[in-house]
């Protein structure tokens, strides 16, 4: 797990394991819930997720079976299984304005752009987070449920942002882990410390929050250094009331 960065005006860090935090849209009931335990451009992909319902009478047909015959029948049940295509990845230009210099700058939200590694690894470095290795970094990516991203992008005016010249570069970064189903994990927020202190980091897990309803996922959890607990709680995140109830295991070398 990546540390975060030493300012405390860092919007971003959730990654060390000291408070857990989480929110649920179940019931108006916040919850807790534990987290879910190569060199490549990744690029999150469309799933499909599949509900399977029982007709009413499913059970009643294994219990007259049972009493009928006194033998133990195995019973298919009926196929009814509804799929259901997960919104589209969004990308729209979040922040745009004009720099002193007369270049225009705008900052793109994207729930499904291209990620190279060495970007996000740039990225890492400039927050002061431990290295690691490009290939695990690839495969989080490759592996994680959603990534959304924040791309700034320069251009003189009248250009279009297809232009090859338009300074493009990645200024943030959040992904999350999640069952498909129940439950869901926020994992390494970053925002470039330049571009800090603009709402940034707050707009990445709004956005993600936001998918993951979307997508009937209510049980949302996240790690939190101390010094950004208020900023998540402001996002509706809060402690565990009764305690911390995350436990974690940890190679003894």
């Amino acid at each position: 797990m990546l540390q975060a960065s030493s300012s405390s005006s860092s919007l971003c860090g959730i990654v060390s394991p000291v408070d857990l935090l989480c929110i649920s849209s179940n019931n108006n009931h916040r919850t807790i819930s534990c987290p879910p335990a190569g060199i490549s451009t990744i690029t999150t992909g469309s799933r499909k997720l599949k509900v399977s319902r029982l007709n009413a009478g499913f059970w009643e047909s294994i219990r007259s079976g049972l009493i009928k015959n006194n033998s133990t029948q195995v019973i298919e049940p009926p196929s009814s299984i509804q799929e259901e295509e997960e919104p589209l990845p969004e990308e729209f230009v979040l922040i745009e304005k004009t720099l002193p210099d007369g270049t225009i700058e705008q900052i793109i939200f994207s729930s499904g752009a291209v990620i190279d590694v060495y970007d996000l690894q740039a990225l890492c470095d400039k927050v002061g987070w431990p290295r690691r290795p490009l290939s695990k970094l690839a495969a989080a990516l490759r592996n994680s449920y959603m990534v959304a991203t924040l791309h700034s992008v320069k251009k003189l005016a009248g250009e279009e942002l297809t232009e090859p010249d338009n300074d493009k570069k990645l200024i943030g970064m959040a992904r999350a882990t999640s069952d498909h189903a129940f439950n869901a994990t926020i994992w390494d927020v970053l925002v470039d410390p330049s571009y800090q202190g603009q709402g940034l980091g707050k707009a990445l897990i709004e956005k993600i929050i936001r998918a993951l309803l979307q997508r009937d996922i209510g049980n949302i959890t996240l790690f939190a250094d101390s010094k950004v607990v208020e900023f998540y709680r402001n996002l509706g995140f809060e402690p565990d009331p009764e305690g911390i109830k995350g436990m974690f295991w940890y190679p003894k070398f």
